[in-house]
C-alpha cells in the first residue's frame, strides 16, 4: 500500500492520497483549502491516477477544494450523507463566529464546493475502490455524517484514517452545528477501541498515531477505558 499527504491550508487539514501501489489508481481524501497544486504534484511524481475523493466529513476545512479536485479529474466525491448538505452550503456546518472569520478570509465570496457528482457513504461497508479494500465506519459526534476509513493490513500494519474523530492525544471539538459530545463518545467506544493497538492512525490534523499508543495516554480513550466520568476537558483541533 502507498499512502502521502500534507497539512493544507491556515487550518493544516490533512489531505492523504491512498493507492495499493506508486503507479495505480488512487483515492483523495480530504482536499481542504489550497490543496489543488500539491494533490497535482503527488500525482505527478507518483505515477496515480485518481479515481475518487473520499469525505471523511462535511466541514469546510476538508472539503474545500472538492469542486476543482472532481472536475479536474472527472472523478466523483463520496460523502455520508448526514453531511452532503455541507456541500452545498458548507456555513452551515460553523458557527457565527467561524462564519464571520471566513468571510473576512475570503472577502465574502466563497467559490463552489459541491461537486457535479456526489455520491453517498450510507450503505458501503467493505468497498473496493482504487483496488483498496477499504472499510467506511460511521462515526458520528464531530458531525452527524463523520466516518473512518479503514484499510487492512498487508504488507504494512493497518491503517485508519480518522477524520476528525480521533486526534494524536485528543478528539474532534463537539461544540459546533451537528457535534454531539456523548455520540462522540460513542463513536470512540465502537469505532476505535476494537482495533489493534498497532493499527496507524492518520489523523485529520496534526502528526500520526497508533491506537496503542491513543489507547495508552489519551485521555479519552482513558476515560472510556477507566469509567472516569470527569471530563478531559473541550477538544481544540479542527474546524
Amino acid at each position: 500500500m502507498f499512502v502521502t499527504g500534507f497539512p493544507a491550508g491556515p487550518w493544516g487539514t490533512n489531505c492523504f492520497l491512498v493507492a495499493a501501489e506508486k503507479n495505480s489508481e488512487c483515492v483523495i481524501v480530504d482536499p481542504g483549502m489550497d490543496a489543488v497544486a500539491q494533490i497535482e504534484d503527488l500525482v505527478r511524481e507518483n505515477g496515480l491516477r485518481p479515481v475518487a475523493v473520499m469525505l471523511s466529513h462535511g466541514h469546510l476545512d476538508h472539503t474545500w477544494s472538492v469542486y476543482p479536485v472532481c472536475n479536474g479529474y472527472s472523478i466523483p466525491a463520496y460523502v455520508h450523507s448526514q453531511d452532503d448538505t455541507m456541500l452545498s452550503d458548507p456555513l452551515s456546518g460553523l458557527s457565527s463566529d467561524m462564519t464571520m472569520a471566513l468571510q473576512q478570509l475570503t472577502g465574502g465570496q466563497l467559490h463552489r464546493i459541491e461537486p457535479d457528482d456526489v455520491r453517498p457513504l450510507d450503505d458501503f461497508g467493505d468497498v473496493d475502490i482504487a483496488g483498496l479494500p477499504i472499510t467506511v465506519r460511521h462515526g458520528p459526534g464531530h458531525t452527524r455524517g463523520s466516518v473512518s476509513f479503514h484499510l487492512p493490513a498487508s504488507d504494512v500494519p493497518p491503517v485508519m484514517l480518522s477524520g476528525d474523530l480521533l486526534f494524536a492525544g485528543s478528539i474532534g471539538r463537539t461544540d459546533l452545528p451537528g457535534g454531539d459530545h456523548a455520540a462522540m463518545m460513542r463513536s470512540l467506544g465502537d469505532v476505535v477501541l476494537p482495533l489493534d493497538d498497532e493499527t496507524v492512525v492518520l489523523p485529520g490534523h496534526g502528526p500520526q498515531t497508533t491506537v496503542g499508543r491513543e489507547r495508552a495516554t489519551n485521555p479519552y480513550l482513558r476515560q472510556l477505558l477507566t469509567g472516569d466520568g470527569t471530563s478531559p476537558g473541550a477538544a481544540r483541533r479542527g474546524m
